[in-house]
Formats: structure tokens, sequence, C-alpha cells
């Protein structure tokens, strides 16, 4: 059974992504993937998170144009879910795929040496 915050969850995931899409002209803001959102219990706080191709200074640059677009994407919100109080927008980097791939390429180096440890016996 979904808790309403889930339901809220999943509709702000889909219009932030159709708003960073369609909406946001803001040059900062790069090649943008929403992850995922958060609702809080009580529906005052969505923690959007989101991945950006390119270094940090392009994570930093999106993340100031998300920030910067924060009241805007707000607004269209609230026009599309209808609710008494809408979330306000917190955004925040996503790490999983850094540490995913981190991972992965630990993972590559172990083997690497074990193969060479193999070999060198």
């Amino acid at each position: 059974m979904y808790k309403r915050s889930e339901k809220v969850g999943e509709a702000v995931h889909e219009i932030v992504t159709e708003l960073i899409i369609k909406g946001l002209k803001d040059p900062r803001i790069g090649f943008v993937t929403v992850t995922g959102v958060k609702v809080t219990d009580d529906m005052h706080y969505a923690t959007v998170y989101f991945t950006v191709i390119g270094d940090e200074a392009a994570r930093k640059g999106t993340e100031a144009g998300l920030n910067s677009a924060r009241g805007f994407i707000r607004r269209e919100m609230g026009k599309k879910l209808h609710m008494r109080y809408v979330p306000e927008i917190l955004f925040k980097y996503d790490t999983s795929l850094d540490t995913g791939n981190h991972i992965d390429a630990l993972l590559r180096e172990i083997k690497a040496n074990e193969q060479h440890d193999t070999e060198d016996q």
C-alpha cells in the first residue's frame, strides 16, 4: 500500500523531469537526470536527487541553476498537483552512481591483481 508521500513523490519526479527537459533555460544546467524524489511524510519537503554528466564544475553549476529555478518549479508543481500545500524543493546530487563506479573500478583492480598473481606462480 502506497503512502500519500510516495504518490506525491512520483508526481513530483514526473513534473520536475518534464520541466528540466522543456522549461528550464538556465545555461548552467547541464544534462540532468532525476534519479529519485523523497517527500517527507508531512509533505513539507521534497528532496529531488539528480545526476549530471560532467565534472565537479558541471555538477555545481547545474545545482546552482536548479536551485535558482526552485520558485518556478514549485509554482508549476502547484498548478499540476492541485494540493493545498506544495512541498519545498531541495536539490541534492545523487552520489550513488559515483559510488557504484568507484566500486566497479576497485573490483576490476582486484581481479587484475588476482590474474597477475596467478600468472606469476
